[in-house]
């Protein structure tokens, strides 16, 4: 991948351009950087008008590696930040190591400054670690919103494509990246500037914000059972307090013989396996993104025992809490 700096046009060099900077933190996802950059470039396509310029950086200045392997030249290391700009922030969708004081307190300049800050993707971990969203709306990847609501209890954590609260923006990334792009464009210069540019990517239309990552739990789950779908998503909504499987069939109009026959018919499992296995997934994403201690991990997935936790954890993944920690 080639450096994504492109030549404005001469005829349209007298047009203020909104800068762009593109900040890459070590685990950033090369799609959600090449999905941004594409609509900037797709909108200064429309007429031949250079709305936007960009720069794409690392904290030192070195070439980034993605996770993936992919190996991107940057511009340079942190600029000081442009009166009129725009600063995003990638991420990755894991444990992220390499957010520095540097890092930190650049964003809070930015913000300072009142310059809106995006995150795509992981990104938004820079921008909570930083205090940006204390008392804010943010919108998470689906696999971190579990690990920024629990290290940052005063983020309202939502499961939308992408949310924006005044000069704040965060995107749970991948192909909602194309869609908050889209959303900026019409914001910044109109709906026919934003339709051209989605027409060019080959994008039908842009979602809205609001919209929902993942699908159903219809979907998720492969069933086209309202009840039993309302179920499964009342155990995924309650994990640190688990639910008995009388009071969720209860809550969904069932009796428990009923609830497990449905399960046994589109699920091949019972109430407790697949709960079961709801709580441990979630123990694990903690495990591999944040540093909260084994118990505090064992307490929010739903076990009131460590010893316990540990040995459901043990035969369920095939190791224990403790090795599977990357760190």
């Amino acid at each position: 991948m080639t450096k994504p700096m492109r030549k404005l046009p001469e005829a349209a060099e007298a047009v203020p351009a909104c800068r762009c900077i593109f900040l890459l933190l070590p685990t950033f996802s090369p799609l959600d950087l090449s999905s941004a950059v594409a609509a900037l470039e797709a909108a200064n396509s429309h007429d031949g008008t250079a709305r936007y310029d960009w720069r794409v950086v690392s904290e030192e200045g070195l070439p980034a590696t993605a996770p993936n392997g992919l190996r991107v030249a940057v511009d340079g290391g942190l600029p000081e930040l442009p009166r009129g700009g725009m600063i995003f922030v990638c991420g990755g969708y894991g444990q992220e190591p390499g957010i520095s004081l540097k890092v930190l307190g650049w964003l809070r300049k930015a913000q300072r400054l009142g310059l809106p800050v995006a995150s795509l993707g992981g990104g938004i971990m820079a921008l909570a670690r930083a205090g940006l969203l204390s008392g804010r709306q943010a919108s998470a990847h689906w696999a971190q919103r579990a690990t920024l609501a629990e290290m940052h209890p005063d983020v309202e954590v939502k499961s939308s494509l992408f949310t924006i609260d005044g000069k704040l923006i965060t995107c749970a990334g991948g192909t909602a990246t194309v869609d908050m792009m889209l959303n900026l464009i019409s914001d910044h210069h109109g709906p026919d500037v934003a339709t051209a540019a989605a027409d060019l990517m080959v994008c039908s239309s842009a979602r809205k914000g609001s919209q929902g990552q993942t699908v159903s739990e219809f979907g998720r789950a492969g069933v086209r059972h309202e009840k039993l779908a309302a179920a499964l998503g009342l155990m995924r909504s309650n994990l640190e307090e688990p639910l008995t499987p009388v009071r969720i069939a209860d809550l969904v109009g069932l009796s428990v013989r009923q609830l497990e026959r449905l399960l046994s018919k589109y699920l091949q499992t019972t109430p407790k396996v697949y709960y079961t296995k709801l709580r441990l997934d979630y123990a694990r994403s903690l495990l591999l993104q944040t540093n909260m201690r084994i118990i505090d991990v064992a307490l929010a997935s739903g076990f009131n025992s460590q010893t316990h936790f540990a040995k459901v954890y043990r035969r369920y993944f095939g190791k224990s809490p403790h090795q599977e920690r990357p760190f």
